[in-house]
């Protein structure tokens, strides 16, 4: 499921001592970082430029 994510091979998979339930679980409870980088975009306002710290 990792690869599904755009997670590399081994990001929950390779945690010693936790078994495949456990595995998926946290898998099923993560964020997908592609789809929260492209929600940061939409939702998030331009920084307008400070005319101060801009030096004008």
């Amino acid at each position: 499921m990792e690869w599904m994510q755009g997670l590399d091979a081994g990001w929950v998979t390779a945690t010693q001592g936790l078994g495949r339930p456990a595995q998926l679980t946290a898998l099923g409870n993560g964020v997908v970082p592609q789809q929260a980088a492209h929600a940061l975009r939409l939702l998030a306002p331009p920084f307008p430029r400070c005319p101060r710290c801009a030096g004008g």
